[in-house]
Order: structure tokens, then sequence, then C-alpha cells
């Protein structure tokens, strides 16, 4: 059986101001009701004889992720915490040492959790046939046949056929300029490299201790420091942080004489760039792709989202991205977003927020959206998913004032258990044990005013969580 191992470190910088730090473009519903993530597991499921995932992302991503699976009604998953981020030829190594244990001869179908494939027939018509290529231990890659010249894209040549479906790899060649670009779609013999892969996990292990065995070495020490916790595994940062940082490709894959790609034509994309989504998206009888509260005069070729009740106005014009969320708006020719990413690097060197979170940021137990804030004050509406529950905790420079708007909230406050319901309020001092649990069936509402001399998020001391957070 197929185990699919999905890589979800990606940070998706590109996508800002919509992707971000704390919830990056793969946990997004960027086209469709779900997200970018989900899609990709969903897809695995429609191979037939596919178990439940093994997912490898970072320790901050690890409740979303759980609760995305869950979602899906996916129980039994490997959730596979980095808590160094060292690369995709160690990632994948980690994923094939957990699939390992309980199947020497798993075949990993290896994905990133952030790519859009919009023809999954053919894609699960092309890992179908690759398969019977990964059981004769090659190591499969798919190529995507080039739709036209595109130099953001990594290329596969091809060479000799080594069965009706899949070729032995001639050579890989870095992201190209446009006249060599033009060279190999010219040419027929090359495929975009999409980053995704089929082989036994065996097999994977045995070529990357063949070709890298530095990373092997340190990553099979990463491996045996293994702790299950709740539904994650964890490992040890100080041994992760000792694997040297490489790509699969380059660690594996331009190196073994077992390479072989799978040509197939699936309408993929890695949604690198707002101006991919904009191709990617369903469009007007002007070209535009509009989502949200948007008026648009006069407007051609255009994609312009809007979040949060926030309207967009547009007249005259052509071939501009404009991304509003309700704290930062992106405003660009759309042949030049490539380029966000600076916009990310300023954001961080200034030391400003933006690039790291929302307004409204997700935990475990629901969410808070910071509403209003100035010298001594913030507020925030929070919400609590039924049967929830926040950590027993304490502030040493805030007191919090509590008013719920939906729902019924049992609250501890000091000694004090008792429940409050829509239009109650309730006061916590600076200082008093508290914890906010939502016994209702129904999502919990409260607005919430923080005031004190500090009102960062690590002005919190935990006593208890369930979800094993310090």
């Amino acid at each position: 059986m197929i185990v699919p191992v999905i890589l979800s470190g990606g940070s998706g910088t590109r996508l800002w101001p919509l992707s971000r730090k704390n919830r990056p473009k793969q946990f997004l519903a960027l086209v469709g009701n779900t997200t970018l993530f989900q899609q990709t597991v969903e897809r695995t499921q429609k191979l037939g004889d596919a178990r439940s995932p093994i997912v490898v992302c970072s320790e901050d991503h690890r409740f979303t992720v759980a609760e995305q699976l869950q979602e899906l009604g996916l129980g039994g998953s490997s959730i596979l915490l980095e808590p160094a981020a060292r690369n995709t030829a160690p990632a994948i190594a980690l994923a094939a040492m957990q699939a390992r244990q309980n199947d020497p001869e798993a075949i990993l179908l290896v994905l990133p959790a952030d790519h859009l494939i919009g023809d999954e027939t053919s894609f699960v018509d092309a890992v179908k046939r690759a398969t019977p290529l990964a059981a004769q231990d090659w190591l499969v890659t798919f190529g995507i046949r080039p739709e036209a010249p595109e130099t953001g894209f990594g290329y596969i040549k091809r060479a000799d056929a080594v069965s009706d479906s899949g070729f032995k790899v001639a050579k890989f060649v870095e992201k190209p300029n446009a006249e060599a670009a033009a060279q190999y779609v010219q040419s027929g013999d090359f495929d975009w490299n999409s980053g995704m892969f089929l082989f036994k996990a065996s097999r994977y292990l045995e070529e990357l201790e063949k070709h890298s065995p530095a990373i092997y070495t340190a990553t099979a020490r990463v491996f045996a420091t293994a702790q299950p916790d709740l539904d994650f595994v964890r490992f040890d940062k100080a041994s992760m942080i000792e694997v040297p940082d490489d790509s699969i490709d380059y660690a594996v894959m331009e190196k073994t004489d077992r390479a072989a790609v799978v040509p197939v034509s699936c309408r993929w994309s890695d949604i690198g760039s707002w101006s991919a989504l904009w191709e990617a998206a369903d469009k007007d009888a002007d070209g535009n792709a509009m989502q949200g509260d948007v008026i648009a005069l006069d407007t051609h070729n255009t994609l312009v989202r809007t979040y949060e009740r926030h309207m967009v106005a547009t007249i005259g014009l052509d071939d501009v991205v404009i991304v509003a969320t309700p704290d930062a708006t992106l405003v660009a020719a759309r042949d030049k977003v490539q380029d966000v990413k600076k916009i990310v690097d300023q954001l961080s060197s200034a030391g400003r927020s933006e690039h790291q979170a929302h307004r409204q940021v997700y935990r475990p137990w629901g969410s808070y959206d910071s509403i209003d804030m100035g010298e001594r004050f913030q507020v925030k509406r929070i919400v609590v998913k039924p049967g929830s529950v926040l950590s027993l905790q304490m502030h040493h420079h805030r007191a919090e004032h509590w008013i719920v708007v939906s729902g019924t909230a049992e609250v501890t406050c000091g000694e004090k258990v008792f429940l409050l319901t829509e239009n109650q309020s309730t006061y916590i001092p600076l200082g008093v044990t508290h914890r906010l649990r939502n016994v209702g069936k129904v999502p919990l509402e409260l607005i919430e005013v923080q005031s004190g001399s500090y009102l960062g998020e690590d002005d919190i001391v935990r006593f208890e969580d369930v979800y094993g957070r310090a």
C-alpha cells in the first residue's frame, strides 16, 4: 500500500499579506472551500489503496494540521514535528523511517502540501502508472508537461524509456533564463520539476545513506529521539539542528542512477505567487478574479481579494493584484508580484509583526481577533469551539473583563467556578488564576477587554493545559 507523505513546512512568503508565518498558504482556502493542505490529503485518498498520511510540519502548525485532518475525518495519521527546518531530504528521511517501522516495503508518495492540481484524475492515473517502477526500486519523480516556457521552475530532461510510462532521468536543470526555457519546451525532452515523488521508504534511505551519508546518519540520530505527544511525534531539537540542510534533489535525485520520471499533464501549479493564483482562478469576462466585497469598473486581468467585510473598489486598472486583509493591503503590478518577498523581508528587518501573524490568531481551542488596542488596553473577540477549554492560567500585568455575546461559558476565577450566558459578564483581576471553558454545543463568542501595564501574549503563566503547551 502507498503511504502518503505530506511536506507541510513551507512559509509561502510570496502570498503575503494573506499567507503569514503562523498560517502559511498551505493552510488557506485559496481555490475552493478547503485548504491546499486538505486538498492534497484528499487527493491521496482517491488512490484507493492509500493509508492515512504521514505529515511533516513545524511545531507552530501542529494544531492546525491536526484540526484540518480531523475535519477530513482522517484518524490514525502520523504528524511528525520538525523542531528545526532542515529542508526536504531530512524531512522525507524522517517520514521514511517512520513508515519503515510499520511496513519494510512501504511505498511513499511524497507531496508538498501547497500545490494545486486541477486534473486529479490524470494525477491519480500517473501515480498508478508509476507504482510498478517504485516497486522495482526506481526513485520516481513526476514531471509536469510544460505548457509554455517558464523561468520559475526547475526542469527534468528525459532519457531512455524504462517502462511504458516512465523514463530514466538524464539530468535535473535549475531554473533557466527565458531563452533556455524556450529551448527546453521546443525540444520536447524536458518537463517541469514538480517536487513530487514515489519510491520505497527503504530504497530512499539506502540511496540517502549512499550519496549523503552525513544527512542519513544525523537524521537517524534524530529519529532515535522520537517521543509520542498526543497526536504528534516530537524529536530532539539539538539533534535536529546538527542535520545538514539539503533538498532531496541535491542530496539524492541528482546523484542516484535510479532516478526515473513519469510525465503528467494535470493542470499543476505550485501557487508560488499571486500571479500564479490569478492564472489558476476562475475569471469573469474581463479576465478578473474577484473574491469578497469588490466593485470593479473598467478593470481587466486583475486579481482582487478582500476579507472581513472590507470593501474594495477599482477603476481603470489593468494587470494588477490587490489583496486587502484587516491589518495590511497589498497593491502590485501583476508582473511584479515575485518581489512580494522583499516586502516581507523589510517587515522582518523592521521588527514588525505583519509578516508573522494575522490580526485573527488561531489556537487549538478556537481563535481570537484583536479588534482594537491602545495605551494600556486591548479589545479581543474570542471564539471557543464547543467542548474546548483554555489553559488554567494567570497574568502578572493585566486584568480582563469578559462579556459573553453568544453561547455558554464555564468560568474559573480563583476558587469560584460559575456559568455565564449571553449578555452576562465577569471581571478577572490581575494575578488571579482563571480558566474559560465552552460547555455548550455551539461556539462560545465573547468580547475580552484587557487593561494593564503590559498586554503581550507572553504575559501568561500556565498551570494546566490539555494541549501540552508550556
